[in-house]
């Protein structure tokens, strides 16, 4: 651990044995979590919290919420050359994504192509 954690975690223990914490608020209740930072990396997440917070917003989570967009967009359009055209940029941004991890692509995202690929893997 290191020496910010450290005391940190002194400080917590103390303020803890004088009673101070024992009566907050949601005591004893998950804490609601706002957004899902599942994406990036853990050590990462605190400073990513604290730039968001002073009103930045780091490129993987804006590309995130994109692809969240562009994701019911394309759901919500029928089979047309739009649809065609926002698909693709969408497969793009979640390429994109997956570069900027730099972390193997992950075929869940692109379900039209995970059944071509475990149809071809399968021998079908």
């Amino acid at each position: 651990m290191d020496i910010l954690a450290t005391m940190a975690e002194r400080k917590i223990q103390e303020a803890m044995a004088r009673g101070e914490l024992s009566n907050l608020v949601g005591a004893g209740k998950l804490l609601a979590m706002d957004e899902d930072l599942s994406g990036v990396p853990a050590e990462l997440r605190m400073a990513y919290r604290i730039l968001k917070n002073a009103g930045f917003v780091p490129p993987e989570v804006e590309l995130r919420k994109e692809i969240v967009s562009l994701r019911e967009l394309v759901n919500s359009l029928e089979e047309s050359e739009e649809r065609r055209q926002r698909r693709r940029e969408l497969d793009f941004k979640l390429l994109k994504l997956a570069m900027m991890r730099n972390r193997p692509m992950n075929l869940d995202d692109f379900p039209e192509y995970r059944d071509k690929v475990a149809a071809k893997l399968g021998g079908e």
